[in-house]
C-alpha cells in the first residue's frame, strides 16, 4: 500500500491520539490493540515463513503496543518470548493493562538477557518508541547495542526505538530496524536525517483515524511523488516548437572547469528545455560545443557579452564551474544584474556568502541549491551544523534569502515560505560524486524554463534527478557519475 504524502512530529501525532480520544470517544486501549493488530498484519507480510518471535519491551506506551502484539500472535500460532528491558510493574496505564491481558493469557515476562535473543526469527521492538525525550538512558544504550548485534531481523513499533522521531538522529544509539510500522500518521523522524538507515521500509496503520478527525494539523513535511513531475511537466501540444519551453542562460565554466556547465547545460536539454546557452571563459567554449553540439554557447568576455546573452534567454542558471576569481565574480554580478529568474548553486552561493558579489536580498524570487557546506557558509555555520538540524538550516535560508531553496543531501528539502517543505525519500549513495550538483542545477533550470513556476520545478527536479540516479544505480552505486543519469533523465520526464 502506498503512503500518504504528509508528514508530522511527533507532537502532532500525539495530538491526533488525543483527539481521537476526547473528540472521537475511543478508548486508548482501543488504539492500542488495533496498533497490536496491526503490527501483527506487518509481521506477517513481511516473513511469511517466521514463527519465533521475541517481542522486547521497555517501560510506557510502546511496550503496551508490544504486549498487545504478543499476545495476539500467540493466538494465532506463533512462538512468542517477551523480554522485558525494565521492570514490568513501572508500567501505567493502557501499557499496564495490555501487560496484564498478556499475563492473563498464560504469557510469561523473562527480564532481557541478549543470549535470549538468540532463538527468535524476529525480533519486535517494543522498547521506546516516540516518548523518548533526551539522550537514552545507559540501561537501555546496551539493550539496542544487543538487537543490533544479534544478527536477527528486527520489526519496529512506531519509530526505531533511540532515533528522535522528528530530527530523525540517534539519541546516542538506535536500533536498526528491518523495517517500522508505524501508527496514526507518518513522523518526520522516519524519513529525516538517519531515519532511513535505521528504519528500512516504513508501513503505516492508521488505526482507523485517516478523515475522521476533524481539522487535523497541518503537515510539516511533504513527501515528493510522481504527481510532482506531472503538475510542472504537463502534456506538450502536438503543434509545439522549441521556442514554447524556454531559452536557459548557463552562466559558469570558469577556466580549467569547462565540465560543469557542460553538464548542467546537457541536463537542461534532456529534460526538455526548448533552447540552452553556456555562457562559459573563451577557452572552453570549443571543449563544451565538441562534447555536445546541441547547446549554443558563448564566450563570456565581459559584462555586456552576458547582458546581450542574457537578453535572448528567459533565466539564468548561474554557478556551475564558476569559480571564485575576479572572472567568477563579475559573471556571477552580470548574471544578477539582469533581472531575470535565476537558480543558484556552487561557486555563486559561496560568492554571495562571501559577499563578493551582487545584493542577496530576501526579496528575490530565485531558487537556490546549497549542499551542507554551502549552506553552513550561507548562514554562518558549520556543514555539520546544518546535518544536524536540517530542518531548522532550510528555514533560516528562507528567511534570510528568499525565494525557493533546495538544501540537497539524503532526504533533500525543499523549501518556500508560506509552503509546507517537501522532502525527497529518492537517491542513493553513489549520487555522492562530482558534478550531481551541476546536473541538479541544469534539471532545475530546464523544468523552470517549462512551467515557470519556481516551486513547481525545485520540486519536480529534486525529484526526476533523484529518480535518475536510483535509476543509474541499478548496475551499482559505487562509481555512478553525474553524466550516468542524463539519459535516465529523459525517461523520467516522460511517464
Amino acid at each position: 500500500m502506498s503512503l500518504p504524502v504528509s508528514l508530522y512530529t511527533s507532537a502532532q501525532v500525539r495530538a491526533m491520539d488525543r483527539a481521537a480520544i476526547e473528540t472521537l470517544g475511543i478508548a486508548g486501549y482501543t488504539l492500542m490493540e488495533r496498533a497490536g493488530e496491526g503490527a501483527l498484519r506487518c509481521l506477517r507480510e513481511r516473513w511469511p515463513s517466521a514463527w519465533r518471535i521475541t517481542v522486547v519491551c521497555g517501560p510506557g506506551n510502546n511496550a503496551g503496543d508490544g504486549y498487545v502484539l504478543a499476545r495476539l500472535a500467540r493466538s494465532a500460532g506463533y512462538a512468542v518470548t517477551v523480554l522485558a528491558a525494565t521492570d514490568p510493574a513501572r508500567l501505567r496505564a493502557d501499557a499496564l493493562k495490555a501487560c496484564e491481558a498478556w499475563r492473563a493469557g498464560g504469557g510469561v515476562i523473562e527480564p532481557f538477557a541478549p543470549r535470549a535473543l538468540e532463538t527468535a526469527e524476529v525480533l519486535v521492538d517494543a522498547l521506546l518508541g516516540t516518548g523518548l525525550e533526551g539522550a537514552v538512558r545507559e540501561d537501555l544504550l546496551q539493550v539496542i547495542g544487543a538487537i543490533n548485534a544479534s544478527g536477527r531481523a528486527v520489526l519496529a513499533l512506531d519509530v526505531p526505538s533511540g532515533l528522535d522521531a522528528d530530527s530523525g538522529l540517534p539519541l546516542g544509539a538506535a536500533v536498526r530496524a528491518a523495517a517500522t510500522v508505524t501508527f496514526v500518521a507518518l513522523k518526520t523522524g522516519l524519513f529525516l536525517g538517519e531515519g532511513p538507515e535505521h528504519c528500512g521500509p516504513v508501513q503505516l496503520d492508521d488505526l482507523g483515524l485517516t478523515g475522521r478527525l476533524a481539522d487535523p494539523p497541518a503537515p510539516r513535511l511533504e513527501r515528493l511523488i510522481s504527481a510532482d513531475l506531472a503538475r510542472a511537466l504537463p502534456r506538450r501540444a502536438r503543434a509545439a516548437h522549441k521556442g514554447d519551453f524556454g531559452h536557459v542562460l548557463i552562466v559558469g565554466g570558469g577556466p580549467g572547469m569547462p565540465g560543469a556547465a557542460r553538464l548542467a547545460g546537457e541536463a537542461c536539454l534532456r529534460v526538455g528545455a526548448g533552447r540552452v546557452t553556456v555562457a562559459v571563459a573563451p577557452q572552453n567554449a570549443a571543449a563544451v560545443i565538441a562534447a555536445r553540439p546541441e547547446l549554443m554557447c558563448v564566450p563570456l568576455t565581459d559584462a555586456q557579452t552576458l547582458q546581450a546573452a542574457a537578453a535572448r534567454c528567459d533565466l539564468i542558471a548561474v554557478g556551475p564551474g564558476l569559480g571564485q576569481d575576479a572572472w567568477a565574480r563579475g559573471a556571477l554580478e552580470a548574471a544578477l544584474g539582469c533581472g531575470k529568474p535565476l537558480v543558484v548553486d556552487a561557486d555563486a552561493l559561496n560568492l554571495i556568502a562571501a559577499g563578493a558579489a551582487g545584493p542577496a536580498g530576501a526579496a528575490r524570487d530565485w531558487i537556490l541549491t546549497p549542499h551542507p557546506g554551502e549552506a553552513g557558509r550561507l548562514l554562518g555555520l558549520s556543514g555539520a551544523a546544518v546535518q544536524h538540524d536540517r530542518m531548522g538550516a532550510l528555514e533560516a535560508l528562507l528567511a534570510r534569502y528568499g525565494g525557493t531553496v533546495v538544501l540537497k543531501g539524503a532526504g533533500t528539502l525543499v523549501g518556500r515560505r508560506g509552503a509546507v517543505p517537501a522532502l525527497c525519500e529518492q537517491g542513493n549513495p553513489g549520487m555522492a560524486s562530482p558534478g550531481m550538483g551541476d546536473v541538479l542545477t541544469g534539471v532545475i533550470a530546464g523544468l523552470l524554463a517549462q512551467c515557470r513556476d519556481p516551486w513547481r520545478a525545485a520540486r519536480a527536479g529534486v525529484l526526476a534527478h533523484a529518480l535518475a540516479g536510483d535509476a543509474a544505480a541499478r548496475g551499482g552505486e559505487r562509481g555512478l557519475l553525474a553524466g550516468d543519469l542524463i539519459e535516465e533523465l529523459r525517461r523520467c520526464v516522460n511517464f
